[in-house]
């Protein structure tokens, strides 16, 4: 990491070892900004893995891709107020789930008119689309601004399961991966080098879902997935059986040379990931946990 040239955005102070601006000098590197699921949990027990909602970014020969927009896609945009405008990227979403969209309110960055935002998602349960989704939460009561306040280009794509995408030089190869949650994961591919982003692994995945995960995660360089959750009980959520082993699994059958497990529980403070650091590292060395402001170059 130590070639990282990183600085904080302004107005916001957090620990000096959460860098905050993905560096330049990368070809391929990705930051986490947001590494939990399903709501925000900020807290003096979260401090050292954060404590945001799902937000991924990748820079990729030049070009800005994110993945999901929790709540650290807030972070991620004041940090992308001190790029040179104006501003292209590519937020490409997994499902329409309240975690993975309720940072887009706060983007920043779409409110400034020189800016241009490509956004990607497939159709959520009830058939609304991603532009319908994003609309919906922004309206009253729930917020106080309708997305139309937002001055930057917005250009909307619906994507299908095995949807290609191409930027340039980089492909973003889609597939359901998820389908009791209509969730996409992501194989981003430029030059030689690839990143999976499936963070919807399924408990127990049937046949179409399996082989679309080993097509979007085949050996890859860096394979981000998450930790598998039951449906919720009044159990203790800290028990470290299970809910790792999916990922951990699919890493060394697809045959991948790193892993990361992201999207960690709300009931997950900082000391109990710590164990689980340490036992996934023991059964999958090239292992770790995302955390806020990690930072990853790929080449």
């Amino acid at each position: 990491m130590s070639n990282f040239k990183l600085s904080p955005p302004q107005n916001y102070t957090i620990p000096e070892s959460l860098p905050q601006i993905l560096c330049q000098e990368s070809e391929f590197a990705v930051q986490f900004w947001g590494v939990r699921g399903l709501i925000p949990t900020p807290s003096s027990y979260t401090i050292r893995y954060g404590g945001n909602t799902a937000c991924v970014e990748m820079q990729v020969g030049g070009k800005h891709l994110v993945f999901d927009g929790g709540t650290g896609l807030h972070l991620l945009g004041k940090s992308w107020l001190q790029l040179q405008s104006p501003l292209e990227a590519h937020l490409f979403f997994t499902n329409s789930q309240s975690n993975r969209i309720q940072g887009f309110p706060f983007f920043a960055p779409a409110f400034k008119s020189e800016n241009c935002f490509h956004i990607y998602g497939s159709a959520a349960l009830n058939g609304a689309s991603i532009k319908q989704c994003l609309c919906d939460q922004m309206l009253q009561p729930h917020f106080p601004y309708p997305l139309q306040v937002m001055q930057s280009q917005l250009h909307f794509h619906n994507l299908t399961s095995g949807k290609v995408v191409k930027i340039d030089d980089v492909t973003v190869t889609t597939a359901i991966i998820n389908h009791y949650q209509k969730s996409i994961g992501y194989r981003v591919s430029w030059k030689e080098y690839n990143i999976s982003y499936v963070t919807d692994l399924p408990q127990s995945a049937n046949e179409v879902e399996r082989e679309c995960i080993a097509h979007l995660t085949k050996g890859v360089n860096l394979l981000i997935a998450n930790a598998t959750y039951a449906p919720p009980t009044a159990r203790n959520h800290h028990d470290p059986d299970g809910h790792w082993d999916t990922a951990m699994d699919l890493a060394k059958t697809a045959k991948v040379e790193r892993l990361v497990i992201s999207h960690h529980h709300p009931d997950d403070d900082d000391d109990f990931l710590d164990q689980v650091q340490v036992e996934v590292k023991s059964v999958f060395p090239k292992a770790l946990l995302a955390r806020e402001g990690l930072v990853l170059p790929v080449v």
